[in-house]
C-alpha cells in the first residue's frame, strides 16, 4: 500500500511538471528501505509511463513546443548516458548526499528565484 501511495504522489507530481522523482528517490529510500542507485534507476523506469501521460495531456493543451522538445530530449539522452554512467561509480552514501544537495538547492531556488520571475511579470505590466 505505501508503495501504491508513494507512486500516486509520483504520478499527481509529474503530471503537474514538478518532478515526481524528487519525491520518489527519498521516499523509496526511507519508507522502503531501497538502496539509493536502485531508488534512482527505479524512478526514472517509473517516469516513462507518467511522462508519456503527462506529455500527451500537455500538448493537447498546446503547452509543448516540440522543435524546442526535441533539441532538448538530443542533449538529455546524451547526458543521461553520462550521468548514468557517472551515478554507478559513486558510492551510495556519496550519491545520497549530491542528491540531497540537488534537492536543496533546487528548493532555495524554487523558494526565491520564483519570486523574482514575478516580480519581473508584475513590472512589465506596469509599463
Amino acid at each position: 500500500m505505501t508503495i501504491i501511495l508513494i507512486g500516486l504522489a509520483m504520478g499527481v507530481l509529474s503530471g503537474m511538471a514538478l518532478g515526481g522523482g524528487t519525491l520518489l528517490v527519498p521516499a523509496l529510500v526511507f519508507f522502503v528501505g531501497v538502496e539509493q542507485h536502485v531508488a534512482q534507476g527505479v524512478s526514472l523506469a517509473a517516469f516513462i509511463p507518467t511522462a508519456i501521460v503527462a506529455v500527451i495531456t500537455h500538448y493537447r493543451q498546446n503547452n509543448v513546443k516540440l522543435k524546442l522538445a526535441l533539441f532538448l530530449m538530443v542533449g538529455s539522452a546524451l547526458g543521461a548516458v553520462v550521468g548514468a554512467n557517472l551515478a554507478a561509480g559513486i558510492e551510495a552514501e556519496h550519491l545520497k548526499r549530491i542528491f540531497g544537495g540537488f534537492l536543496i538547492v533546487m528548493g532555495i531556488y524554487e523558494f526565491f528565484g520564483r519570486a523574482r520571475v514575478k516580480q519581473k511579470a508584475k513590472e512589465k505590466e506596469k509599463e
